[in-house]
């Protein structure tokens, strides 16, 4: 099975397939143009009395192989190529008793054109439209001074199209321009998106696994010489919430190494089933916390189910850094169209000190998903964080 789909069958023919195609196109035009078609009294062009002949023929063969020439190398030296098929249409023309180089004869040097402008600098674009142009202008000179006839009407029609055709390759060129510009700035913005995502993961593990061994390391110190059992149990919490940090960090760390098409077996990320865990541990370290339920509890997307986790996470972790509070309550509400989360405290209140990352990193987490995020003082006194994220209609 394909990994992509087929390009459409027009995408699959090369310049160099158009270009000869066209030149094909041309002269088979030329000779029907000369014939009487069904349903016609004459034919709408006379044939040069020439055009069948030895010589006639000789010049046509001579001209296509100057085109088929400039066909093959239209990829690598694009002006050179325009340069021979110019010539090759001036040839041509010269067995059709014309006053200028026909439109038929033109195609292929416009098809040429479009393709050189789209895929080149716009030097070389240019340089390719001056080129048609002065070739065209250059046949009606030469036959100026031979005191021959000329068209200049028709030939100011046929300058016309390789201005068209120089147009559409340039507005090309620019859309591929800007389709790649738009590519590079969306890469680059999910490279930062992902740096902000594994640099709030990183914060909200160990800015409360480090709290929670500060408060842990703190109590065994005080007791160290009077109660040298519960000191041992401290230490011992400490010991299991360092190493679960250092497990999560080494996860986290292998991952960013690990190339995508690598299989991993990776821990799946917590969510609010892991809630029960998270307060078991922060009860543990002096700080009880007390969870409560409402709604009916229901599978939420990853999405949400995490940040919901590391919001109640990050505020858990402030009320035991900066609350110097006993306790704490955690209200989790599965309302129809949203989850509500509140976590508040009775502690001394006040925004918690220092630069600010964590209330900026829930902040924006919430306005990631859509949703609300506030955070100040509670009504009764202490702390409270309220969060409200959208849930998605297919899975309320």
């Amino acid at each position: 099975m394909r990994a992509t789909p087929p390009p459409p069958l027009l995408k699959r023919l090369t310049p160099r397939a158009w270009t000869t195609l066209a030149w094909g196109g041309g002269t088979a035009f030329t000779f029907l143009m000369r014939m009487r078609l069904p349903g016609e009294e004459q034919s709408q062009v006379f044939a040069a009395e020439y055009l069948y002949r030895w010589d006639g023929l000789t010049i046509l063969a001579l001209a296509s192989g100057l085109v088929l020439a400039g066909c093959r190398r239209l990829d690598r030296r694009p002006l050179l190529a325009l340069g021979l098929m110019l010539a090759g249409s001036a040839m041509a023309s010269t067995t059709l008793s014309v006053g200028e180089i026909p439109m038929a004869q033109f195609i292929a040097v416009d098809v040429a054109l479009y393709f050189v402008t789209a895929a080149r600098p716009l030097r070389v674009g240019v340089t390719g439209l001056a080129m048609a142009i002065g070739a065209l202008a250059g046949y009606l000179g030469i036959r100026v001074l031979a005191g021959w006839n000329v068209g200049t009407s028709a030939e100011l029609a046929v300058a016309l199209t390789a201005v068209i055709a120089w147009l559409a390759g340039r507005s090309v060129h620019q859309a591929h321009a800007h389709a790649r510009a738009l590519g590079e700035r969306t890469a680059a913005q999910a490279v930062t998106a992902e740096r902000l995502r594994i640099a709030r993961e990183l914060h909200d593990m160990v800015a409360h696994s480090i709290g929670i061994i500060a408060l842990q390391a703190g109590a065994a110190a005080r007791v160290v010489d009077t109660q040298p059992d519960r000191a041992r149990e401290a230490m011992s919490a400490v010991e299991t919430a360092g190493r679960e940090t250092l497990s999560g960090l080494r996860r986290m760390l292998g991952a960013l190494r690990r190339s995508e098409d690598e299989p991993a077996a990776r821990r799946p990320a917590p969510g609010l089933g892991d809630l029960a865990g998270l307060a078991e541990a922060t009860t543990a370290a002096g700080v009880r916390v007390e969870v409560r339920w409402l709604g009916e509890v229901r599978p939420l997307p990853p999405d949400i189910d995490l940040s919901a986790f590391r919001i109640i996470q990050e505020s858990v972790t402030n009320v035991v850094r900066h609350a110097a509070s006993p306790s704490c309550r955690v209200t989790v509400d599965y309302r129809d169209e949203e989850l509500a989360i509140e976590v508040a405290d009775r502690g001394r209140g006040g925004a918690p000190a220092g630069t600010g990352f964590g209330l900026a990193g829930m902040r924006e987490r919430a306005a990631l998903l859509h949703g609300e995020f506030a955070a100040g003082p509670g009504p009764d006194g202490g702390f409270r964080v309220v969060a409200r994220l959208p849930v998605p209609e297919g899975v309320r």
